[in-house]
């Protein structure tokens, strides 16, 4: 277990070195950046040592999965104080689920879901499984694929402000994946751009999530608050916990 803790503080200390680089490059304070270890394919004991290594923000892209880690974590370290974001995306079958232990979902990309959500967490409310409104990201679509998931640009107003009328969710801004076929300075200045756009409205949508393993300086550039990292902190394989 000690060489696993070196192991990932070390990649840790690069990725948030990696962060504030960025940010000094771009004429940003390093505080101006959350970082969220994305603990996808990885165990439940990877979790535990980054919340010992003062992560506070973990990430997970499978319900099936990020249940019964997030039910372990809470087992091996009651008094961690961890945000969970549901970062991939997400059928509205499973949203009754994760509204029991999502702190925040970014990729939400349409009414459907937004409705599905708005009630899993009043039921969750009721029952006395959480006490909080959900924070939501809608999840743009920087080409309009909707293959990948997200919004079209076309589509984007009007999903937040259907998200935003919500009582049970909170519109915390957007977030996006660069898509391949653009360069991710041009997939991120779409974003950043569309962000403007959405604060004009909406004020209080800062949070713009952007940026992963290989494209975060570019996000930070581009005005990302928020970079989801799992590859350079984990490495490229993990066992899930079943």
């Amino acid at each position: 277990m000690s060489d696993r803790r070196n192991e990932i503080e070390s990649a840790l200390l690069a990725v948030r070195e990696r962060i504030a680089t960025a940010c000094r490059a771009a004429g940003r304070a390093d505080d101006t950046v959350r970082l969220i270890a994305v603990t996808k394919t990885f165990p439940a004991s990877d979790a535990v040592l980054l919340t010992d290594l003062g992560v506070t923000d973990l990430g997970e892209n499978r319900e099936q999965e990020a249940g019964p880690k997030v039910a372990d974590l809470r087992e091996l370290r009651p008094d961690a104080t961890v945000r969970w974001h549901m970062l991939g995306r997400l059928q509205r079958n499973k949203a009754r689920a994760v509204a029991r232990w999502a702190a925040e979902i970014q990729s939400v990309d349409s009414d459907r879901l937004a409705d599905a959500l708005d009630k899993a967490v009043r039921n969750a409310r009721e029952a006395g499984d959480r006490s909080t409104a959900l924070d939501v990201l809608v999840q743009v679509s920087v080409d309009s694929d909707p293959a990948r998931g997200g919004a079209p640009l076309d589509t984007l107003m009007p999903l937040a402000d259907h998200v935003a009328r919500s009582s049970e969710l909170r519109l915390r801004g957007l977030m996006a994946v660069a898509p391949l076929t653009m360069t991710p300075d041009e997939a991120f200045e779409r974003l950043a751009r569309a962000a403007d756009r959405l604060r004009e409205d909406h004020p209080a949508a800062t949070e713009l999530s952007a940026g992963m393993t290989g494209d975060l300086e570019s996000a930070v550039t581009h005005g990302s608050t928020c970079v989801r990292v799992g590859t350079a902190i984990l490495g490229t394989r993990g066992l899930a916990s079943p």
